[in-house]
């Protein structure tokens, strides 16, 4: 068996970290590096020059860091490949990516843009759960939090339930305008975007 067979599947990520990662990529201002030896080579810069760290977090062997960076191994497998991509991408411009996360967190917040099934809990409320299609702004302390949790791992279902306040916060409630007590709940995530 070669080392490239015995990789590990990549753990799949939820639909709200994924979309968290990608408005990430939106804010680059370069395109990060997208062959294997690009990114093998500059991954081994983030990592020091060690083939060992890097080998560890990508699930595969020492020499086979050292054929892609060689080039005599160009097309990496699915697995080995979506790493490749996720751990450039995490590493990639991080001032930029840091100065995009600062700035939500502190005055301009996130937008998100989401289609999924929102229920509610609230006294006389006449709203029964369904799907709904919902556009809007999330307020800077709220980025903050799903950004802090995001950054220390948080699952998918500590960000639903941080994300569903937000949209109740903006959107259901009106900033506390209207609607108090009202609490929702958002599953079955069709889709979610979100824009620093």
């Amino acid at each position: 068996m070669s080392d490239d067979e015995q990789q590990q599947p990549a753990p799949r990520r939820g639909k709200v970290l994924e979309a968290l990662a990608r408005a990430e990529r939106k804010v680059f201002t370069r395109p990060a590096p997208k062959s294997a030896k690009a990114q093998v080579k500059f991954l081994l810069t983030r990592a020091k020059g060690s083939t060992k760290d890097l080998a560890e977090r990508l699930g595969v062997s020492r020499r086979t860091v050292e054929r892609y960076r060689a080039g005599k191994l160009t097309t990496p497998q699915k697995r080995l490949q979506a790493a490749l991509v996720e751990e450039t991408e995490s590493e990639w411009q991080p001032q930029v990516r840091a100065h995009a996360r600062q700035q939500a967190a502190t005055s301009g917040g996130l937008m998100v843009d989401v289609v999924a099934y929102f229920g509610f809990t609230a006294s006389g409320s006449s709203d029964d759960g369904r799907e709904r299609h919902i556009t809007t702004a999330i307020s800077p302390s709220y980025a903050a939090e799903i950004l802090r949790l995001q950054e220390r791992g948080a699952t998918e279902e500590d960000l639903h339930e941080v994300v569903a306040a937000a949209i109740t916060e903006s959107y259901f409630t009106e900033w506390g305008t209207r609607a108090p007590g009202l609490t929702a709940h958002f599953s079955h995530v069709r889709s979610i975007e979100f824009r620093f």
